[in-house]
């Protein structure tokens, strides 16, 4: 199976949702990077279970372990190891998986390719398995915040309800984003969020919802221009994570209903280089980012595991009922918003390595 994920700066994440451990293996970090558990910590304690009342009660500290890569504080260069034990796993609560399949999961489709899967909690198929990627991200976001580049998600929506157009226009804090367990900088309909996922939760069901995305500082010039364009790497990496099912980038879908006329972002001088007056191309133009933020949103769907009994197969292919069992996210979308700030950082820090690699270590 690929577990691998980037060129030059690289990661591969191991383990299972119910395993004794998961992680991550880093390579090409540059060397002298100062780095510590606790600023690793940080980022993983945004995707823990059990953090509120709205997601999962798993009770996870998933707290990290610095195996090698790492000296006197520092990179060295050398492949860097992280690790984060399983200290909650409860098997028995999956026994009824062993043979059922869980609809809109991913067990019929493991099952089916490999012929064997651990029904644990999904086994590899787990969003458990994020931990890894959200590790990497965090020495991602520490060297991309070194070249002044900041990375910043929150929840746009959950279920029907939507964050009202252009009431979100600055670039928020960490501080707003974080203010509450949905991780909606807008307090309002945050509020909504919160009641609506309690409600489908007690009534033993799921939502989904969507993230935006948007990265300042990032300079001219990264991504290529066919096939590892920008905005497909961005697409590859937000739809790696479970549970996803739609990318866009700046106008998105809604860019369809305009004319070039109202869709061009027109160029206009700004000090020390060159800027755009609207931000419809979302940062990225021909696949190489422009100088403007990047702005994106990634959809997810509702959590496929549900506490209500539902209709499945079993693995000899026989129909039979599902009970509602395991503990589960009523709504995923709060605690991917560190997964998905993640997974920029590790486009980006990738993209930065491989424009360096070809424009500045040789020029003629």
């Amino acid at each position: 199976m690929p577990n691998h994920f980037g060129k030059l700066f690289s990661i591969t994440t191991w383990g299972e949702s119910h395993g004794a451990a998961v992680g991550v293996v880093i390579d090409g970090c540059p060397p002298r990077l100062p780095i510590t558990a606790a600023e690793i910590q940080l980022e993983l304690d945004r995707r823990r279970p059990g953090q509120s009342d709205i997601v999962t009660p798993r009770a996870e500290a998933d707290k990290v372990e610095i195996l090698a890569g790492v000296f006197e504080g520092q990179t060295t260069g050398a492949p860097i190891s992280l690790l984060v034990r399983n200290t909650d796993a409860r098997p028995g609560a999956y026994d009824e998986m062993r043979e059922k399949f869980r609809p809109s999961h991913a067990d019929f489709t493991y099952f089916s390719k490999y012929g064997i899967r651990d029904h644990r909690g999904g086994g590899r198929s787990s969003a458990r398995e994020t931990i890894g990627r959200v590790a990497a991200g965090a020495i991602a976001k520490k060297i991309l915040a070194s070249k002044g580049v900041e990375t910043r998600a929150w929840l746009t929506q959950v279920h029907d309800l939507v964050v009202p157009a252009g009431v979100i226009e600055t670039f928020p804090t960490l501080a707003e984003v974080e203010v509450t367990p949905v991780r909606c900088p807008h307090l309002p309909t945050a509020e909504k969020m919160i009641e609506r996922i309690k409600a489908v939760r007690a009534a033993g069901d799921s939502v989904g919802g969507v993230i935006e995305c948007r990265v300042r500082g990032v300079p001219l010039g990264l991504g290529e221009p066919v096939f590892d364009r920008l905005e497909a790497d961005l697409a590859k990496a937000m739809l790696s994570l479970p549970a996803t099912k739609g990318f866009e980038i700046g106008s998105g879908f809604a860019g369809a209903l305009l004319r070039g006329s109202e869709h061009n972002d027109a160029f206009v001088p700004r000090a020390g280089g060159v800027g755009t007056t609207t931000n419809r191309s979302g940062g990225v133009q021909g696949g190489i980012s422009n100088g403007e933020e990047i702005v994106f949103r990634v959809a997810f769907k509702p959590t496929a595991t549900i506490m209500q009994p539902q209709q499945t197969v079993d693995i000899h292919g026989a129909a039979t009922e599902l009970t509602g069992r395991g503990r589960h996210d009523a709504c995923v979308v709060p605690r991917a918003v560190p997964i998905v700030e993640a997974m920029t950082a590790l486009v980006l820090v990738d993209h930065w390595l491989r424009n360096a690699a070809q424009n500045q270590v040789f020029k003629f």
